[in-house]
């Protein structure tokens, strides 16, 4: 039965109750095979009575793995991260590792980055799935992941990210087979939407239309509202938007309705990553799919990969993208 007092049981407290050693506690936690099994069966036993809970940070110190991979993301309310994270769990199922998720936007107020305060905790390896800061570009000293088209990588990282050309050239491609011309681009500030913006370019003077690209800013569903309020005023022939990711798809939905659009009646309307509210009956948003589930089960075998052999060449892995055909794209009006 396990001990009611309220002070921390430690191991000290295991081996008295044992009557053994510290050190033979301690190789038991390891799991030794040097322990009788008589020996492991009495600590095993003191470790039940008492509700011992070894301490992971004592273990760290003591050069032991932490098991702990922490997660580092720009923005928790980008849609995108909920695959992203689904998938990383999938990836890790069957190891021993727990996963840290830390928001650097939340801490954006602190001088230090999250991946120094995961250093600090001695995680066995990092997945960046934000904008690394340039002080992390020539690497981080622990096995690292970047997820994701960024700007600036991390040296000796994998990188694994779905392949946004794709995904905005199949966008365009749709949306000129159901006969738009004036087609609109939502550009937003982070590497991913730099990446499909610049082949929205591609695909759009690959078939001789003009651009409707709006200045980059924010990629949060406020800047997809202001963003496409304005292109409305200054562009209101467009027939079609589309948005860097399903939020600024959604402010645009807004600012569309605002100026007394009907979609897709008069303005159809793509996002961008098939976040869970895309799929929702309500909003039926078509999307491009992102794949981020995969993106990160694979960012999770990168890492385990790494772990286990910190010498391996950096790997880049790509997936590819799908266009997901919901209720809000159809035909331009005549």
């Amino acid at each position: 039965m396990a001990t009611t007092s309220t002070s921390r049981v430690t191991i000290y407290d295991v081996a008295q109750r044992a009557g053994v050693s510290k050190s033979l506690v301690s190789l038991v936690l390891r799991g030794s095979p040097q322990v009788s099994p008589a020996r492991r069966e009495a600590v095993q036993q003191a470790i039940d009575e008492l509700g011992y809970r070894p301490s992971r940070a004592a273990a760290t110190l003591a050069g032991q793995r932490s098991n702990t991979i922490g997660v580092v993301i720009d923005d928790f309310a980008n849609l995108w991260f909920v695959d992203l994270l689904a998938g990383l769990r999938e990836g890790l199922a069957g190891t021993t590792f727990h996963v840290s998720v830390a928001d650097a936007a939340l801490n954006s107020h602190l001088a230090e980055s999250p991946v120094h305060g995961y250093l600090s905790a001695r995680v066995d390896g990092l997945v960046i799935a934000g904008e690394p800061r340039t002080a992390d570009a020539a690497g981080v000293g622990v096995s690292t992941v970047v997820v994701g088209v960024r700007r600036q990588g991390v040296a000796g990282a994998d990188l694994v990210f779905a392949d946004e050309a794709a995904g905005s050239a199949a966008a365009v491609e749709h949306l000129a087979a159901l006969g738009h011309q004036r087609i609109a681009f939502l550009a937003g500030d982070s590497g991913p939407a730099l990446e499909r913006e610049r082949s929205y370019r591609e695909a759009m003077a690959a078939r001789g239309l003009t651009l409707h690209a709006t200045p980059r800013g924010g990629t949060d569903e406020a800047s997809g509202h202001a963003a496409a309020a304005t292109l409305l005023a200054d562009e209101p022939q467009v027939s079609a938007i589309i948005a860097a990711n399903d939020l600024m798809a959604l402010g645009a939905w807004q600012a569309l309705r605002e100026a007394g659009r009907s979609v897709p009646a008069d303005v159809s309307l793509v996002g961008y990553d098939n976040s869970p509210i895309a799929a929702t009956g309500i909003v039926d948003l078509t999307s491009v799919d992102a794949r981020g589930a995969e993106v990160g089960r694979l960012a999770a075998q990168a890492l385990i990969a790494r772990i286990d052999d910190p010498t391996r060449p950096p790997t880049t892995t790509s997936v590819q993208p799908r266009l997901v055909l919901r209720g809000t794209t159809a035909p331009p009006p005549r």
